[in-house]
Order: C-alpha cells, then sequence, then structure tokens
C-alpha cells in the first residue's frame, strides 16, 4: 500500500525529544515527516486531517510487550498508540534460533501494523546452560539479548555472556531477580501478603540480583538494561551506579507506578504480577525515579486468559494486558504528579527509543512518521469489550481512565482510527 502526502492541521504537537510543545501543523510525505510547523516546497496533501483539540506526538515505544496471538496483540498496540515494541524472547518456543526470529519479524510485517523488534534469547532454550546463538540471532533481527523471566543461576556462565555480548556491541537486559531467594513467593513480604497468607518475595531478592548484573557489567562494559524494577532499593543501586559512570539504564511497568501491594485487595488475581506490587515506599521511589529519567515507563503487556487467572492467587498466572493502558497510565501519573506533558511523554517515547537504538520517538523532519492523535479530555471506562487484546487481565477492569487515542500512523500509513 502506497503512503499518502498527510497533513494533520491543527493539532498540539508534542515531540518530547527536541522540547517541542505547541499548536502546529505536521506534513508527511514518503513515509517521513517532511515539515514541522511549515510544509516543504511544491508540498500537495493527498489527504487533511483535523487535529483541533487532540495532542499530536510521536507513536509510543514500549519495551517489552508480549505477543499471544500476534494480530490481535499488534491490533491492540496501535489502538494504544504504540507504534514499536520489543518482543520478550519466552514465546513457545523462545527466540533462541534465527529461524525463529525470522518467522516472527514476518508475521509481525504482514499485518502492518506496529513494528516488531525481538529480544533474543541469551541462552539456548532460555534453560540457563549453553550460551544461545547470539550472532546468529542478531543477523536474524534480535536488537538485544534477555533472559525475560529465567534465571541464569551460574554466574560465571552470565559473566561470560556478558563478555561475547560486549565484545560485539549487543545490549544485554535482564530482569533481576534471584530465585533462591523468590523461592514460591506470589507478593511482596509485607504486610499484605502476611495477612492474606501468602508466600513473599523479599525486596532482597531484587536488590541481590540487581548487585550481580552491576557487578559483572562493569567488569565487562556491556550495555546493560535492568527490566522492570520494582523496589526503592533496586532503584538506588541503579541510581549509585549511574552517579558512578555506568551507562545502564532501566524501566518500571506502568503498572508499578499507581499500584501497590495493597490492591491485591482480597486475592485479586488481576493484582498478581511479575515482580510484585511493593510497598507505597516503593512506589513513590518508582514514580521519583521515572520523574528524574532514571527509569522509563514500559507496558510489561502479558496477556493472559480467563482460565490463567480464574484461580487461587498463588496458583493464577502472573501479567497484566496493558498496551491500551500505557498511554492513559501514564497521563494519569503526570497530571497526578503534575508534571509537564513533555516530561511524562518522554519516558514512554523517545527514551525507550533510544534504549532500543531504533528510528523512532520523535517528529523531527526526516524522522519516520510514526504518530499518535489522542484526546487527551476523552473518559473512558475500561472493560473486557473496549479491550482489542486477547487478554482482558487487568486490575483497571471498570475503572475510567482519561486520555484515548483517536489515530495512529505507521510509516505515514494511517493503521488505527477510533
Amino acid at each position: 500500500m502506497s503512503a499518502k502526502k498527510l497533513h494533520i492541521r491543527n493539532g498540539r504537537l508534542v515531540d518530547p525529544a527536541h522540547g517541542l510543545d505547541r499548536i502546529a501543523d505536521l506534513f508527511i510525505a514518503d513515509r517521513r515527516i517532511v515539515g514541522v510547523g511549515q510544509a516543504p516546497a511544491d508540498y500537495s496533501a493527498d489527504q487533511s486531517i483535523d487535529a483541533a483539540g487532540l495532542v499530536v506526538c510521536p507513536g509510543l515505544v514500549d519495551l517489552s510487550a508480549r505477543l499471544g496471538g500476534i494480530e490481535p496483540e499488534l491490533a491492540a498496540a496501535v489502538a494504544g498508540g504504540v507504534t514499536s515494541l520489543a518482543c520478550p524472547p519466552d514465546t513457545k518456543p523462545p527466540l533462541d534460533e534465527p529461524g525463529l526470529v525470522e518467522r516472527l519479524v514476518r508475521r509481525s510485517e504482514t499485518h502492518a501494523l506496529a513494528r516488531v523488534f525481538p529480544v533474543g534469547a541469551l541462552t539456548q532454550e532460555l534453560a540457563g546452560q549453553k550460551l544461545a546463538e547470539m550472532h546468529g540471532l542478531s543477523n536474524a533481527g534480535c536488537i538485544a539479548f534477555s533472559q525475560a523471566r529465567r534465571p541464569i543461576v551460574n554466574t560465571m556462565l552470565l559473566l561470560r555472556a556478558m563478555q561475547y555480548a560486549a565484545t560485539f556491541g549487543y545490549a544485554v537486559r535482564l530482569r533481576p531477580q534471584d530465585d533462591f531467594l523468590a523461592g514460591e513467593g506470589v507478593a511482596h513480604d509485607g504486610e499484605v501478603a502476611s495477612r492474606l497468607g501468602l508466600t513473599g518475595i523479599p525486596v532482597c531478592a531484587e536488590t541481590v540480583a540487581v548487585g550481580t548484573a552491576l557487578e559483572l557489567a562493569a567488569q565487562t562494559g556491556v550495555r546493560l538494561h535492568l527490566s522492570r524494577l520494582s523496589s526503592a532499593a533496586g532503584m538506588a543501586l541503579v541510581r549509585q551506579a549511574r552517579d558512578n559512570g555506568m551507562s545502564v539504564t532501566c524501566d518500571v511497568s506502568a503498572h508499578h507506578l499507581h499500584l501497590s501491594e495493597a490492591d491485591i485487595g482480597y486475592f485479586d488475581t488481576n493484582a498478581r504480577l511479575d515482580p510484585p506490587l511493593r510497598s507505597l515506599t516503593d512506589r513513590q521511589a518508582l514514580r521519583a525515579a521515572a520523574q528524574e529519567g532514571l527509569a522509563v515507563v514500559c507496558s510489561d503487556h502479558t496477556p493472559i486468559d480467563a482460565d490463567g487467572k480464574q484461580l487461587p492467587f498463588a496458583e493464577a498466572l502472573p501479567g497484566v494486558t496493558a498496551l491500551e493502558l500505557l498511554l492513559p497510565l501514564t497521563l494519569l501519573w503526570a497530571a497526578q504528579d503534575e508534571l509537564p506533558l513533555t516530561l511524562a511523554l518522554a519516558r514512554v517515547t523517545c527514551d525507550p527509543a533510544s534504549i532500543l537504538g531504533i528510528d523512532a520517538g520523535a517528529l523531527r523532519v526526516g524522522s519516520r512518521a510514526d504518530v499518535c492523535l489522542f484526546d487527551p479530555a476523552e473518559r473512558w471506562q475500561v472493560t473486557a469489550a473496549s479491550l482489542r487484546s486477547q487478554g482482558k487481565n487487568t486490575p483497571f477492569l471498570g475503572r475510567e481512565v482519561q486520555g484515548r487515542v483517536r489515530m495512529t500512523l505507521v510509516d505515514g500509513r494511517v493503521v488505527f482510527t477510533a
């Protein structure tokens, strides 16, 4: 399908990468942005889009979104304004062979919705025993390497993996948790878990793993990203490492900016997350880290069918559906903490794009025309029917949120219209 020349007019352009926040027009041609505020010479639009009352921003970039059925999840992504997403390697089968990666990329391109950037397995079958063939996986399209939720118990193997990755300039992404300390835990090791009789996961399960990852990264010089930190203590370790000159990056899930252990309520399995929802103090520390730019925000989208959640809390599968909630939850955080819109949107656009090293997250002339148009004032209720994802598993079911995507463009093509 050929891309049209589009003129998006009267919108509030917000481009965090360049500090832009003003009413201005946007001009698109040949899948690229060709004008911001002023049309290029001899420009004639095929279609004009009136964005009065809407925010026009870069398409959102999500650092972690699992795809069950590819088509419905990519449809959910563009309905949420997400135009680029990184897919963790814990697919079925895991992304540990180039052919599997190539197939995922081809299938995602067939649907021509959001762009998918695979994260390759760090070890074969994610078993933590033998290194995966990172070179072949990189050539197939992997942008980084990870164990997802699977541990590498052998720290010598983790050291070797980081050394190999550093040699070739590959990024390593770790979800820091010491599985021996976490044990069979299903909730934060605090007052709520004690009251409900749930086995707890202590904060030290995170901090021990963070400390190990940082030490090995310092030894090897690898580009390290820590995924979905959940505690104030874990974030403090990252801050200290950054202050000491390390280039480590990290993210938090949008849900962890808003929820705490108290939201488990009476065994609400939709609040069964990995990592677990922690204390109010931890939640506040995550919000502060995101505000200062220490952490970016991701959806950690994990669609789970009803059978996986309609179980006793300890047996239910962890995870939330979140692609369509990433924007409204980011806007809610900005409103509650009285943050500039440019700052909040940076954490879900240009900042994660920089971590991934992709051409996305900006509205400059020459950049890909990945654009999100949303109504910042529109309120809507989160219901199973309102979510396009196959997963309806979110603790925000029944709640009203504010901010709704009206249109999404990928490579200058309109891929979603409300």
